[in-house]
């Protein structure tokens, strides 16, 4: 992987302000108070502003500001008010824009499509204080505020929307974002290199249309640029498509006449190694993926199968009469980078703007602490890959140590226990491929499925030691662990499972098997039920060992690609068998450019080549079948239990109605509860059918995951 210049190597520009500011302004008076005539740059966000690591805007206000550039934040501004943009006046250099820390329409819909009552981003929880789809509104005010400043947008809602994307809300292909929000640069993944480098070449006096070299971002290409090699791989037939290898085009492939600037093909293995970093790889477009699914489906492959930032090419995808090109991944950040970006003068706490009120998402984060970025786990249903890469960026140890003492010392309300020490996932800390040549060539979607890549490092000493030297800080009572634990790597370390159970669990772990079946599980990209046993197993006994009543907590996705009734009824029967009683459940929501939704959209497996006649995947689609399949979930609901006796009988299982410990449901029902009594027994007092007792609590509710990493231009 080639090296990347560092990110705090830049000389910072004249009149830098003289340090840091208390807070970055958010008025005018503020910008006062610093003795700011204007800005140099201006961020949007569809979150509260809280000046902590974990929320986007922060970490690359700061970053800018470290950078020597004066930056202000506008946060959730009325968005039918263009003079919401201009509270700080016009900015010198460009408008940054993100939704925040999540997609606005995750935050704004249920995976059923209702609005939500409530936002975890701002002051009191309250909802309706963002747009749908606010990157490109927030877009469109800024234009009319000051229509000659350049507009750069980013975070997770622009970098999963880079592409022509289906979109679940409206059920249609949508065109990318950078078009609908009428941006000069889009930054997609983890944006530091990015930001820094549009930054400073603007502020050298070069305009932003010549910034179309910077890897990591996306722009609006009007005139194919002389000198590259375009593979053409916008067809799919069955022989043209993604070859075994993971390179566009396959047998049969052959060139295809072109503009005299550039030579086109339609395989990679006729671009020889002197041409290869200048070469393109071009998607089907816009309006053949918005007509024919597998198309999209084979689109969504190859945009997969270049996200290595060790070997991923340019991609091109024609939009009408442009074309949207996506230069290849940001290089990952080092140590000392990572360090010195979570090292910044943060706050910890919400602006003052807020005068103390609660903001859920804050008050969630506030003693955690983040150590790593990107995952290498692959999962189909989950965009970390697709946002911050597969290669893991892992903070020094001593930087880390240094940051729990800022949280004890200064952090109001802290009582000795740190919240989390984690990142996308619990244990990749450290974790990488043995070889960084094999690393950088590596084209495989996900480091450990089927199974563990035997180039794959599963040493946990690196970790145990980081979480051994946290408790032991003075102070610190306990470290706890809340980001999900990676349980197939896991089992490979039994001591970080000791070390887990002994001291860094609160009487509950979460981890998630997602389902138990081949079928889903092989489309989710997650281990077989076996590997949950065995870190159970594990668990509980250096649990009893410890002298703690410990319970693991597991998560299950409902409706997911690849499930059927069948699947989710032996599942129901396993989640009975186990015990285990869900509160609310979670169904599948299929975001933008993750695997499993072109699955949903298309039917195909991209995870495999794609051709006219490759494998089909069933899709649980419609109201009613996700709701059945939810219901299998939470079978110890008598709502649920009308619908599950009609599925049962139409599946040829009615054996499992009825009041025998190894029947699902009974055949009774509590007044009030569903249709009434349809079985002669009454139902018991309380009016409902108890499951054999376990001596374990109902499940807690998954709520939309609060990410202990920068979402923002990230």
């Amino acid at each position: 992987m080639q090296a990347a210049r560092n990110i705090f190597s830049y000389p910072k520009p004249g009149g830098s302000p003289a340090s840091a500011a208390p807070y970055l302004p958010m008025n005018r008076a503020e910008m006062d108070a610093l003795g700011w005539e204007s800005c140099d740059i201006v961020l949007v966000t569809g979150d509260a502003y809280v000046d902590h690591p974990s929320f986007g805007m922060a970490i690359i206000g700061r970053f800018l500001e470290a950078q020597g550039f004066r930056v202000g934040i506008i946060s959730q501004p009325d968005w039918q008010d263009a003079g919401a943009l201009r509270a700080l006046g016009q900015p010198r250099l460009f408008f940054g824009i993100t939704a925040g820390n999540m997609d606005s329409m995750v935050n704004r819909y249920t995976a059923e499509r209702r609005i939500r009552s409530d936002d975890a981003y701002t002051p009191g929880g309250v909802g309706g204080h963002r747009p749908d789809r606010s990157v490109i509104v927030y877009a469109q005010r800024a234009r009319e505020a000051f229509p000659g400043v350049p507009i750069v947008i980013g975070g997770i809602e622009a970098s999963l929307r880079r592409i022509a994307h289906f979109d679940y809300w409206s059920e249609k292909v949508r065109r990318s974002i950078l078009l609908d929000a009428k941006a000069d640069l889009l930054v997609f993944g983890n944006g530091e290199r990015q930001i820094a480098e549009i930054a400073h070449r603007l502020e050298a006096g070069e305009p932003v249309a010549s910034l179309t070299d910077i890897r990591g971002t996306a722009y609006v290409c009007r005139r194919f640029p002389s000198g590259w090699v375009e593979i053409d791989a916008s067809g799919i037939d069955e022989a043209i498509g993604c070859a075994g290898s993971g390179e566009p085009g396959g047998p049969g492939a052959h060139a295809v006449a072109g503009p005299a600037s550039h030579r086109v093909v339609r395989a990679a293995r006729e671009v020889d190694n002197a041409e290869r970093a200048r070469s393109v790889v071009r998607l089907p477009g816009y309006q053949e993926v918005l007509a024919d699914p597998a198309l999209y489906a084979h689109a969504s492959r190859l945009l997969h199968l270049e996200s290595n930032a060790g070997n991923a090419r340019a991609l091109v995808q024609r939009h009408g009469d442009v074309d949207v090109w996506l230069n290849p991944p940001p290089i990952p950040l080092t140590t000392a980078e990572m360090d010195a970006i979570y090292e910044l003068p943060y706050q910890r706490q919400p602006h003052p703007a807020y005068a103390g009120a609660k903001i859920p998402a804050y008050e969630m984060i506030r003693f955690s602490i983040a150590i790593q970025r990107g995952c290498f786990g692959g999962c189909t249903f989950c965009s970390i890959t697709e946002h911050e890469g597969r290669i893991i960026q892992s903070r020094s140890e001593k930087s880390v140590l240094r940051e729990i003492e800022r949280v004890r010392d200064t952090v109001p309300g802290f009582t000795g226990i740190i919240s989390d020490l984690g990142g996308p996932t619990a244990n990749m800390y450290r974790l990488a491929c043995k070889s960084r040549k094999i690393e950088a060539a590596c084209r495989r979607p996900s480091c450990v499925y089927p199974s563990i890549c035997p180039n794959m490092s599963t040493d946990h000493s690196h970790l145990i030691r980081l979480y051994r030297k946290a408790r032991e800080l003075p102070g610190i009572r306990k470290v706890l662990i809340a980001s999900g634990v990676r349980y197939d790597l896991a089992v490979e370390s039994p001591a970080y499972v000791k070390e887990l159970a002994e001291h860094h669990t609160g009487g509950y772990l979460k981890i998630a098997p997602e389902a138990i079946s081949e079928g889903p599980l092989s489309k989710m990209m997650k281990p077989g039920v076996g590997t949950y046993y065995r870190f159970r197993e594990l668990f509980d006994r250096y649990s009893k060992e410890a002298g703690r009543e410990q319970y693991l907590i597991p998560y299950f996705i409902a409706a997911h690609p690849g499930t059927t009734d069948e699947d989710m009824l032996d599942l129901a029967l396993w989640l009975k068998q186990q015990g285990y009683r869900a509160d609310q459940v979670q169904a599948f929501l299929p975001t933008p450019m993750a695997s499993a939704t072109a699955m949903y959209h298309s039917g195909k497996n991209p995870l495999r080549r794609i051709t006219r006649s490759s494998e089909d995947v069933r899709i649980p689609k419609g109201l009613k079948v996700r709701r059945l399949h939810k219901a299998f979930l939470r079978y110890h609901d008598p709502e649920n239990w009308p619908m599950l006796r009609d599925a049962l009988r139409r599946m040829g299982r009615p054996d499992l109605i009825g009041n025998a410990p190894h029947q699902l449901i009974p055949a009774y029902q509590p007044a009030g509860k569903g249709q009434r009594h349809e079985g002669r027994r009454k139902p018991r007092e309380g009016g409902s059918f108890r499951t054999q007792h376990t001596g374990l609590p109902d499940m807690p509710q998954r709520k939309p995951r609060l990410r202990k990493r920068s979402d923002g231009l990230r």
